[in-house]
């Protein structure tokens, strides 16, 4: 039988073209995500995957936009770790799940 490796899915908002890179929890309690990358070809996107990744210590290639590519609003699956461990890396205790 083949081992099942952790996932965890993470809805963010982006803020693209913001001074500097940063992870926070808004007043209503969403993730919201500042990038200093253009929301141009993709630039967002792919500077929001490295950065997320970077903050939970993953490659990379661990962590993709499944949803909302062209949206503010996006959905990030995070291989290789569990929902609390994402939320405990990150310092957001009680991240709700997807």
């Amino acid at each position: 039988m083949a081992k099942v490796e952790a996932e965890a899915l993470l809805r963010v908002r982006v803020q693209p073209k913001a001074s500097r890179n940063a992870l926070m929890r808004d007043e209503a309690g969403r993730v919201r995500v500042s990038l200093t990358a253009p929301p141009v070809d993709g630039a967002a996107n792919a500077a929001l995957e490295k950065y997320v990744a970077g903050l939970l210590g993953l490659a990379k290639g661990r962590v993709a936009v499944v949803a909302g590519a062209k949206s503010r609003e996006k959905t990030l699956r995070i291989d290789g770790l569990r929902p609390d461990e994402v939320a405990a890396r990150l310092g957001l205790p009680g991240l709700p799940e997807g």
